[in-house]
């Protein structure tokens, strides 16, 4: 009865786990779960009044398939202000969260056989979307000895006739690594000359630490600008994650046109609500609000960072961004899965294994959340790493 193309497709292992902790936690389980990629804080006052004020206007209708010509503007303002980039309103595609964009990116560009350049480890959703169109991952291996990010020749060594196209991650989710404007640099003079197009996640842009600064892939050379299509949004930022808003800008006004009509035959427009309310999460009302989760955010990078390296047989490095610590079990186990049900079966731990990025001998511990459950967190997982000697 089901389609072949279907029956190809698995689950999000992260949205598994964190479904799972949330049942063994409604059975009357002590459970903490370190799996969830969403900020611990409510979305900001403005954004929650910004929706309010919508609803009392009665802006309850249908909008353009692309969203509201003053949340396109406020998608352009923001690409300006804070990346330098010029986009017109036609270049613009509001969607159901960034996963709505690279769905809708991956089904108008890959036909059946063509390759997409994924860097391991990777967000678990790249490879099934490519899958699911038809095309085919080929995925680039790193670790934490190259801070988990590809060089040149690597990526000039996966580039083949079939290519179309290189998903970066900056921050990167899992592991927080973030590519400078050199390295970003690097990697453009190889695919100059070259059709592949740039897929650049920026959804953790402005969680950054230890000073790092972010650069928009975009924004590297005009070459850049024009193979790249940008996707972002608020979810991570804004802490607005329940509220489903993701963007993409690409100066290829055609391609965004047929995402418009694909748009027109699936989901049509985004919540009218949820597009008033982000128009206050870009235009620069919340930015010290963001400013204080990142703040926070940072504090408990470090204390978890200075917690896991304390435990024997655990290393992690520092991330940059994002709110994730990739770490390194290798000298306890090899079987990143095996680790993680153990932990959570024994200890009430819920993280996600490194196998679901692509990388085994990992697992993903988020910080986002309060310090004390960090430490109780770390405690749990030091006993259980004991009790397996």
């Amino acid at each position: 009865m089901l389609s072949k193309r279907i029956q190809t497709l698995s689950s999000s292992m992260t949205i598994a786990i964190t479904t799972l902790a949330l049942e063994l936690k409604a059975e009357g389980k002590d459970i903490l779960s370190f799996s969830a990629g969403e900020p611990d804080f409510d979305t900001p006052v403005a954004v929650k009044d910004s929706a309010k004020r919508a609803l009392d206007e009665g802006k309850t209708k249908y909008t353009a398939i692309p969203g509201t010509p003053e949340l396109l503007k406020a998608v352009a303002g923001k690409l300006k202000r804070d990346n330098n980039l010029e986009y017109a309103t036609n270049m613009i595609q509001t969607n159901n969260g960034a996963k709505h964009s690279l769905f809708n990116l991956f089904q108008a560009l890959i036909d059946e056989g063509d390759e997409v350049i994924i860097p391991a480890p990777y967000w678990v959703t790249y490879p099934e979307v490519v899958k699911y169109s038809g095309g085919v991952s080929v995925i680039i291996e790193t670790d934490d000895s190259c801070g988990f990010k590809i060089t040149p020749k690597q990526l000039k060594d996966a580039i083949t006739p079939k290519t179309k196209a290189l998903v970066l991650t900056t921050p990167s989710n899992p592991t927080g690594a973030i590519y400078s404007k050199a390295e970003l640099e690097a990697l453009a003079e190889v695919l100059k000359g070259t059709d592949v197009l740039v897929i650049s996640d920026e959804m953790y842009e402005k969680l950054v630490y230890g000073g790092t600064k972010f650069t928009a892939t975009a924004s590297i050379s005009d070459d850049m600008f024009q193979r790249t299509i940008t996707v972002n949004g608020l979810s991570k930022s804004a802490a607005m994650t329940g509220w489903r808003f993701g963007y993409l800008a690409t100066p290829h006004t055609e391609l965004v046109s047929v995402m418009n009509k694909l748009q027109s035959q699936s989901t049509s427009n985004i919540n009218s609500i949820t597009q008033a309310a982000a128009i206050t999460g870009l235009d620069g009302t919340i930015d010290e609000v963001v400013e204080e989760m990142r703040v926070a955010f940072e504090s408990r990078c470090d204390k978890a960072l200075e917690l896991i390296n304390a435990v024997e047989g655990l290393s992690v490095v520092k991330p940059d961004g994002a709110f994730y610590l990739f770490i390194n079990i290798k000298e306890v186990s090899n079987d990143s899965m095996a680790f993680a049900k153990g932990l959570l079966a024994e200890e009430g731990v819920a993280i996600v294994p490194g196998i679901a990025f692509g990388a085994e001998g990992y697992i993903r511990f988020s910080f986002a959340t309060d310090i004390k459950t960090i430490r109780e967190g770390i405690k749990r997982i030091e006993r259980y790493i004991q009790a397996q000697k």
